[in-house]
């Protein structure tokens, strides 16, 4: 943990939200050493922040006392550099523990993820996340996805809650997401509320989601082509359209064409592709189930195309 708050820490991020795996050894076990050089070849290659044991890092798999080891693993490996951002989920209780797990291992944060299984209204779940923001000193990004869709009014009571400092959107509805970023606007002038764009494969949708001013985005593909997610990143932030539009159509959109073909390829195939990086960080743990070789295939394919991309961008002087 830093003594910079997250939310200024995040403000000034300068490439994308590394979401990294959580490696396991043949036995199954947690690999503390895979996991740690993983997060460290992100970090090298340019993260702005490091979220542990989230979505992609099966957080869902993870039993407390393993979650605790891995976030003061990537606390330890990432030594200050960028911040650290848990996961914390369940119903209340849980997600209260998991919070205090995360700040005992030194994260900078949280990433509130959806209550497990019921599905509340919208004051059971404006309580659920302003228990789980009062519970710790950590500073609260909320997670909209599946069981946890917010109303304008709520997420402006949200942005008012102590210690919650931002949302992340996993729904992928631009409507809603317009009319939120309005109400907090509106309802809170001159704050600083932060919000992401938390899709899959949020490259995708980045052109989209900038238009409404969301231009925070979390990169599965970082995980395991950084220099493709570095590049499509620069590529947004300069100007570059016809980089950012040859990414999209020859990398990105095959990609996430690929990923709807099986459930749970927004993790299995993420793990997939660090292994063919050469850092065998083991396969999903159940209830996840691991793309056939076909697929592996053809996501080795798609990482080569996106790489040559680049290499013909390079050699033409990025014409």
């Amino acid at each position: 943990m830093t003594s910079a708050p997250l939310a200024a820490r995040l403000t000034a991020v300068a490439g994308p939200l590394f979401f990294p795996v959580t490696a396991y050894g043949p036995d199954g076990d947690v690999d503390l050493v895979a996991f740690r050089r993983h997060v460290r070849a992100g970090i090298d290659a340019g993260a702005a922040a490091v979220f542990a044991c989230c979505g992609t890092g099966e957080f869902h798999a993870l039993t407390p006392a393993e979650f605790g080891r891995v976030v003061a693993a990537a606390v330890e490996e990432t030594a200050g550099q960028v911040p650290v951002v848990a996961g914390a989920g369940y119903g209340t209780a849980l997600a209260v523990e998991y919070a205090k797990l995360a700040e005992a291992a030194g994260a900078d944060g949280l990433l509130a993820m959806p209550p497990y299984l019921v599905v509340a209204d919208q004051p059971g779940l404006l309580a659920h996340y302003t228990a789980l923001a009062a519970a710790t000193r950590l500073e609260t990004i909320v997670y909209q996805r599946d069981n946890a869709v917010f109303t304008p009014g709520t997420v402006v009571a949200l942005a008012r809650t102590p210690g919650i400092i931002g949302l992340k959107d996993g729904l992928g509805d631009l409507d809603l997401m317009q009319r939120i970023v309005s109400a907090v606007r509106t309802e809170l002038p001159g704050g600083d509320f932060l919000y992401f764009n938390g899709l899959p494969t949020a490259e995708l949708t980045g052109l989209a989601y900038r238009g409404i001013g969301v231009t925070l985005y979390s990169s599965a593909v970082f995980a395991f082509a950084p220099d493709i997610a570095l590049a499509f990143y620069r590529a947004l932030e300069s100007g570059d359209d016809g980089l950012a539009d040859a990414l999209l159509d020859r990398f990105y959109r095959p990609l996430v064409e690929l990923r709807s073909k099986g459930r749970g390829y927004a993790v299995s195939l993420v793990k997939a592709a660090v292994r063919l990086q050469g850092l065998d960080v083991g396969e999903v743990r159940t209830p996840l189930t691991e793309p056939p070789a076909a697929h592996v295939k053809e996501l080795a394919q798609i990482i080569d195309d996106g790489r040559a991309l680049l290499a013909e961008r390079a050699v033409g002087g990025g014409a």
